[in-house]
């Protein structure tokens, strides 16, 4: 049976390495939003019938349920599954479009939504940390690096003796055990490393404006003296607006 939805909602989904978040927008207003570990076919169903979305997107960095993009087909007016060939409304100056992650190319495009052809550099802290910048409308490149829990877990996994361990205990800038010594090295390290970079691109790019997201994202808000914007939605925020570009 095929569904046509009759609003204007737009359902929008973004499939990550651990997680999946789905937002429904009125427009560009975020009606609600919604993570799932993992994204089940029963609670997606239920949120079509509750949101009744018109236009639907749905971003993938791990692989979804064939079914998921099958209901999806069926229940949308319009549904557009992000790639490579997907038309944006910012340039892309990538040498392997296809394989530049769709989170990252959602969050230059929801950061330049918000800062229309200003100097952008977005960091998303997740499983990776990339950094990207977007300048006068244009994605120009960016660099990845392990994130908070890879770097945990590499210490643990590639080493004898060090015990696996998370950010939870005291972070010290100068480790007085073991632990500590892990944690300072692991969170001040990234902090830092962070810090380097938005130096960097602010020497070289005029009011550059940095934009902070990902699931650890709060976390290194308050660490940070740089002013940022802290902007957990900034990916949905992304896709909702590549998804209303190709109906313009």
């Amino acid at each position: 049976m095929e569904y046509l939805c009759t609003k204007k909602v737009n359902i929008v989904i973004d499939q990550g390495n651990t997680s999946a978040k789905a937002a429904f927008f009125d427009k560009n207003k975020l009606l609600a939003s919604f993570i799932f570990k993992p994204l089940r076919l029963e609670k997606l169903n239920r949120l079509l019938n509750e949101f009744s979305p018109s236009n639907g997107i749905l971003s993938m960095v791990a692989d979804v349920n064939p079914a998921i993009i099958m209901l999806l087909r069926e229940r949308l007016n319009k549904f557009v599954l992000l790639d490579e060939h997907t038309p944006l409304p910012i340039r892309v100056e990538y040498r392997t479009p296809e394989t530049l992650g769709r989170d990252r190319i959602a969050a230059a495009v929801g950061a330049n939504a918000k800062h229309p052809y200003a100097n952008l550099l977005v960091i998303d802290a997740g499983t990776a940390i990339t950094y990207d910048l977007i300048t006068d409308g244009v994605y120009r490149g960016g660099t990845i690096s392990p994130g908070m829990t890879l770097r945990f877990k590499a210490l643990h996994a590639y080493t004898r003796q060090l015990p696996m361990l998370d950010e939870r205990g005291d972070i010290p800038d100068l480790g007085y055990d073991t632990a500590t010594a892990i944690r300072s090295g692991v969170v001040n390290g990234i902090v830092k490393e962070m810090a380097a970079y938005i130096e960097a691109y602010k020497h070289k790019y005029p009011g550059l404006l940095v934009f902070l997201t990902g699931g650890h994202s709060f976390y290194f808000e308050t660490r940070l003296k740089s002013g940022i914007f802290a902007d957990g939605n900034l990916v949905l925020t992304g896709l909702n607006e590549i998804l209303n570009y190709q109906y313009e």
